[in-house]
């Protein structure tokens, strides 16, 4: 049998994140390596290293000229066979950094045939940079390609639009005739400065050159076939196409420039005075125009000049006057990586198929023998490892379940011998803030790795306790920080229904892996937008339920008292059947003491009993306009979801326009219910690695987008009972507002939007999608979330419904007539149903090391006081452990070197016991050329650890932080006494 291992792919994040998503353009704290220009100005490189997407485009710049720009999508029109994933955003490249300014592939990227590689190089004093692409037919047959360079330089609210400002053959718009072109976000001032800083594509030698552009596209959505709008959201996703044509065995390249300028808005990132109105757009211009003449192929090798398919001969020559095209072969072939195949072509060993089967249907087709546990919990297994790993898998799955098979060999017997109980042998996920007894939780960070709780989150527990499978742990957004995309220390989650956009979060994964079929429902956890958000993107149902339906026992917190912890299903039928198991009184949850104690009593004995094909028959249901407005100023999926509308009438109830909802009370909270929520946390974890939240909250192992500048907490600390109960009181008075507006109103129930315009690529900064919360969260009143139907552009859109608190199973009943009549799940193509094979062994989902990033969010100590040159090396400080670890009185002693010519090893230190859970967490420095020795106080309960065994073996992870650069050194040594 084959032995399933946990996956930790250590990739990751893209996109600056808060809670509620606001509208605001992100600083360099917010990407995964950073480069500095002549102008101190930070190139954020979306690399493979933590939390790296590998697209291998630049996130954003300081000054927002660049907001998820560069990256490549490829259209394979001449394979034998069409790619599944033709045409998405590529990634997986192993981009690796050196430390200067330049970014490297490891492997290239196979889609259809054709291998992808790319290298990206940063002019720090000329403040461009170059990418170069190779394209390699690796078949026996001809091929044509289409490649789309670009990505998103604004999005359309006010002066964050971009628009064109200047191109080479002084056109309004890009055309084949162009050799760059510069773009801007202007603003209304007279002078009309740009806002974010302006940027150019240098595209290559224009036509009537055979190589020039072949077309621009919108490069969100369908940039071959469709082109740049001229206005809306999307005239800011600029896509340059060129078409090529590949031999057997042929190997082309793409090489674009991308110019970047200051804000003549704002203050430059080093500070100083804001530039004239036109200045930097002049300076880009002219830049972009030189580099048109004479391009800077520097470094490049004479087979890397003869692949070049944008540029002409004579534009090479005159960039490399010892170039000799004569030199160059018909079809010239040069040394690329090995490839690494994107498209799945795995089979199963299952014959049962699982892809859109609820959980209704798998628990019939068990009862009556059609299929087993066994055969369900393999197909999904099965399922993860074809679609989920990989240059381009969703990532959706951090870990799964070793004995899973086991435990649905369990649940089989057991059906056999009589057991009835409602989810037996049905395969779930959760998502990895829920304790599980027997995987690791992390929270989707590194300041978690390995940690092992000693026992399940409540509705773990109650959902083992109804038969069901834990299958595994679904990916997230770190800590559930982000509303916007879903980026952890694992891997960022990819769109089910677009693989190259955006998940939503912060419950990405759960609710990817879900849509994908890979498992029969899984849990997820909202604070702000982060169940009825990623169901909205995958289709799905869920409930954000009042105030304590259920518990957040054993959950990792973003909040204290406002996280609700809830689920995903299919259909409203699989969302009653999970909730009979999970929404329950847990006497040991303080958060239910305090908010849901008016749920003692009213919690339904049986959730499917509301579920009534009439259950909208005579309701009335309410919705004001503003709800439906795209803050993007698009229409085309609020129009949407309104002509959904049509379903409530079908289904007997009327629909009615009322006004805006009455302002929420004034708000009293004052304290860090983060950090509360994180003290609340520890004290129901006695083996917590770490014994004060501020140890968690500005842990310098987080994400360089959710980590602190600073090590040392700097809150307010712990909340008084006065203080939370001054928060449950404002909630409390917010309900009764909602619900008299509501009466006042007479209707039964709000309508609000899922998402409210096409979502963003997954590269790029916030907001990623149109967004409109609606009370639920702030308030802790429910909604039901469920799915209507499609946009215009075939992304599946999502309505809520809002009723009063403690409306939960009156809604869902609503739902679930609604659903009778709208059918509007949808399946995703991007995941088919694998072949069936009798005598198949699907590959294992294997341990990955983690690349550690090179560098950590700069901040103003770390700032180089002037650029490095493109051609200087970088000597990393490297702290090495010398002598120890000892167990002296009570304290573990080690002693460290530095070995550094820049100056001092400043590292962070974690220990690990017996390779599980670490214990504790230090910032060290280390003088350069010094030994320092560290006494680590220990608790009575790691004490216990480190004595249980006559040779306990430690882990010593250290993570080295100098300046902006970031090595890794994970050495394992025997504790001595």
């Amino acid at each position: 049998m084959r032995r399933w291992c946990p996956r930790r792919t250590w990739a990751a994040m893209a996109a600056a994140a808060t809670i509620l998503g606001a509208l605001a353009l992100a600083g360099p704290a917010a990407a995964l390596n950073y480069v500095y220009d002549q102008n101190q100005d930070v190139w954020a490189v979306e690399d493979a290293a933590i939390p790296g997407l590998d697209t291998g485009s630049i996130h954003n710049t300081a000054t927002g000229s660049l907001q998820g720009f560069g990256g490549i999508r490829m259209q394979v029109n001449g394979a034998p066979t069409t790619p599944l994933l033709n045409g998405v955003l590529l990634r997986g490249f192993g981009l690796t950094y050196d430390g200067v300014n330049a970014f490297t592939s490891h492997h290239a990227v196979e889609l259809g045939g054709v291998a992808v590689t790319r290298t990206l190089n940063i002019n720090q004093s000329g403040n461009y940079a170059r990418f170069y692409d190779t394209f390699t037919n690796t078949s026996a047959s001809p091929v044509s390609i289409e490649v789309a360079f670009g990505g998103q330089l604004g999005y359309d609210t006010g002066p964050n639009q971009s628009s064109v400002v200047a191109t080479s053959s002084a056109a309004a718009a890009p055309s084949p005739a162009d050799a760059w072109v510069e773009v801007a976000t202007p603003t209304s001032a007279p002078q009309n400065p740009s806002q974010n800083g302006p940027s150019a594509v240098v595209l290559g030698t224009p036509a009537p050159f055979s190589g020039a552009l072949t077309a621009t596209g919108d490069f969100l959505e369908q940039p071959f076939r469709r082109a740049l709008p001229t206005t809306g959201d999307e005239a800011n996703a600029y896509g340059y196409v060129t078409h090529l044509m590949l031999a057997a065995g042929q190997t082309k390249a793409l090489a674009h420039f991308v110019v970047i300028g200051l804000s003549e808005v704002k203050a430059p990132p080093a500070g100083g005075a804001v530039p004239g109105p036109g200045t930097q757009v002049t300076a880009v211009a002219n830049e972009a125009s030189a580099l048109s003449a004479t391009p800077d192929f520097s470094g490049l090798t004479t087979g890397q000049l003869c692949a070049l398919s944008n540029w002409s001969t004579a534009a090479i020559t005159a960039a490399v006057p010892g170039f000799n095209a004569s030199q160059c072969m018909s079809t010239h072939i040069i040394n690329v990586p090995a490839p690494v195949a994107a498209d799945p072509s795995a089979t199963t060993s299952s014959s049962y198929d699982v892809v859109g089967k609820t959980i209704v249907q798998e628990l019939a087709d068990m009862k009556s023998g059609v299929t087993s546990s066994q055969d369900i919990v393999r197909a999904y297994l099965d399922r993860i490892s074809a679609y989920d790993g990989g240059p381009l898998g969703f990532h959706a799955v951090i870990d799964v379940n070793p004995n899973a098979i086991a435990e649905a060999r369990q649940a089989d017997a057991a059906r056999a011998a009589g057991d009835t109980r409602p989810l037996l042998g049905i395969p779930v996920l959760v998502k990895d803030i829920y304790d599980t007894s027997e995987l690791p939780t992390t929270g989707g960070s590194l300041v978690f790795y390995g940690f092992q709780p000693e026992q399940d989150a409540f509705l773990v527990a109650r959902l083992r306790a109804a038969g069901a499978i834990i299958l595994g742990k679904s990916n997230l957004a770190e800590f559930a920080t982000d509303g916007h995309f879903s980026p952890s220390a694992y891997g960022q989650v990819w769109n089910a229904f677009d693989p190259s956009k955006s998940s939503i979060g912060s419950s990405g994964g759960s609710a990817v892996a879900l849509a994908l079929s890979m498992a029969a429902a899984s849990l997820g956890t909202q604070t702000g937008d982060s169940l009825w958000g990623p169901a909205s993107a995958a289709s799905l149902v869920s409930l954000r339920g009042t105030d304590g339906l259920t518990s957040t026992q054993g959950v990792m917190p973003l909040t204290y008292i406002q996280d609700f912890a809830g689920a995903f299903t299919r259909t409203v039928q699989d969302q009653a059947v999970v909730l009979n198991a999970i929404a329950a009184s847990n006497p040991n949850d303080p958060t239910q003491a305090l908010g849901g104690s008016g749920w003692d009593g009213k919690r339904p004995a049986d959730w499917s009993s509301y579920l009534t094909a009439d259950a909208l028959q005579g309701k009335r249901i309410g919705y004001y306009t503003a709800a439906f407005a795209d803050p993007f100023n698009g229409t085309g999926t609020s129009t949407a979801m309104m002509s959904e509308f049509q379903y409530f009438a079908r289904a007997g109830a009327t629909v009615v326009q009322i006004p805006p909802p009455p302002a929420p009370p004034s708000l009293p909270r004052t304290g860090d219910f983060n950090y509360e929520g994180w003290l609340k946390w520890i004290q129901d974890h006695p083996n917590s690695p770490y014994q004060d939240p501020g140890q968690i909250i500005n842990n310098q192992l987080r994400l360089p987008l959710f980590r602190a500048s600073s090590p040392t907490y700097a809150g307010s600390g712990p909340t008084t009972d006065a203080q939370n109960q001054a928060f449950v009181t404002y909630r409390q008075a917010y309900q009764a507002e909602l619900a008299q507006w509501m009466s006042d109103n007479h209707v039964d129930a709000v309508v609000f939007p899922g998402q409210l315009s096409n979502i963003h690529l997954n590269d790029s900064i916030q907001p990623s999608f149109g967004r409109l919360d609606p009370q639920a969260s702030n308030a802790g009143v429910p909604t039901a979330i469920f799915p209507a139907g499609l946009n215009p552009d075939g992304q599946p859109d999502n309505l809520q419904l809002e009723g009063p608190d403690y409306s939960d199973p009156q809604l869902l009943g609503m739902a679930y007539a609604f659903e009778q009549v709208a059918h509007g799940y949808e399946q995703t193509p991007f995941a088919p149903a694998l072949r069936y094979d009798p005598g198949s062994v699907a590959p294992p989902i294997d341990v990955k090391p983690a690349p550690v990033s090179t560098t950590v969010a700069p901040s103003a100590t770390d700032k180089p006081s002037a650029p490095a040159s493109p051609s200087a090396t970088k000597a990393l400080p490297t702290a090495k452990l010398v002598a120890g670890p000892w167990l002296r009185k009570g304290a573990l002693v080690l002693r460290f070197s530095c070995k550094s010519t820049k100056g001092s090893c400043r590292f962070v230190l974690r220990l690990a016991i017996r390779g599980k859970a670490a214990f504790t967490l230090e910032l060290v420095t280390v003088a350069a050329g010094k030994k320092r020795t560290l006494v680590v106080k220990l608790t009575p309960a790691m004490r216990r650890k480190l004595t249980a065994h006559k040779h306990t073996k430690l882990v010593v992870l250290l993570v080295p932080i100098s300046g902006s650069a970031v090595a890794t050194l994970r050495t394992t040594v025997a504790l001595t006494r």
